[in-house]
């Protein structure tokens, strides 16, 4: 018996355009969700042009000593199911010159992009959704 197809994904261009940020949570290894850096309702564009980026992200409520914005800018490519954001310029210095891989979803005017990241010692999956401008 033949398994079920894997989804058809998106062509590039479908990606390329001005995306809003809608929601920006993490995620563990038991699929716990807690908020994301940027607080419960961040602000950000993201824009994808053919082969550049730009990425800027803000926290809708400012908190002392928590991260107000994050944003960088480079260039992208696809391979298979995941995108790589590689990193020219970026308000973090440590992520100057580094690639940063995402897994991404396109459902009609939603994207969702995921990547690990180290939080407090355990990885976790950072989850995006940005909604088509």
């Amino acid at each position: 018996m033949r398994g079920a197809e894997p989804p058809e994904l998106p062509e590039t261009s479908e990606l390329l355009g001005l995306w809003r940020l809608v929601s920006y949570h993490d995620e563990d290894a038991e699929g716990a969700v807690s908020e994301g850096p940027l607080g419960p309702q961040p602000h950000g564009l993201l824009y994808y042009a053919d082969g550049y980026l730009s990425v800027n992200m803000g926290r809708g409520t400012p908190v002392p000593g928590a991260v107000p914005y994050m944003g960088y800018a480079g260039t992208w490519r696809r391979e298979g199911d995941r995108l790589v954001h590689v990193i020219e310029v970026c308000s973090n210095p440590a992520w100057s010159g580094t690639e940063q891989t995402r897994t991404f979803a396109l459902d009609g005017d939603l994207l969702t992009l995921r990547g690990t990241a180290v939080v407090a010692g355990r990885a976790q999956q950072r989850v995006l959704t940005w909604k088509r401008a």
